[in-house]
């Protein structure tokens, strides 16, 4: 599996370099997610913008990684879903549990912004 990572203080960004999210894939991309969660990266953004086609077990993929983070009050994020993919996760209705947005700078702003949410809620 090949992807690229972006470490930083509040999220993880990782960029898939795959054409096919399938059962080939998803179980070594399933573990890497859970391995930076283990290390302490509650907030993950996944882009999948190299993606062109995805299977169930992508989308098993996506859960598993969207329940881990929620387990640690952290934030997954999807960006870069091709129409390909993202018709997929509407047909499942995984649309309405995942968070997708368009850019990995609007995937950032709103890792801080449920971050900041959090704090707040923190305090009061």
């Amino acid at each position: 599996m090949k992807y690229s990572v972006d470490k930083n203080e509040k999220y993880i960004l990782l960029t898939l370099e795959e054409a096919k999210l399938n059962a080939m894939i998803s179980p070594a991309l399933k573990s890497e997610l859970v391995i930076f969660n283990a290390e302490g990266f509650r907030n993950i953004i996944l882009d999948l913008s190299h993606v062109e086609h995805m299977d169930s077990s992508g989308l098993s993929c996506l859960l598993t990684a969207n329940r881990i983070c929620q387990n640690s009050n952290g934030s997954f994020v999807l960006t870069g879903v091709k129409p390909s993919v993202e018709q997929l996760i509407s047909i499942t209705q995984l649309d309405k549990s995942l968070q997708i947005v368009p850019t990995k700078e609007e995937a950032i702003d709103y890792v801080f912004m449920e971050e900041l949410e959090r704090e707040i809620n923190k305090k009061e």
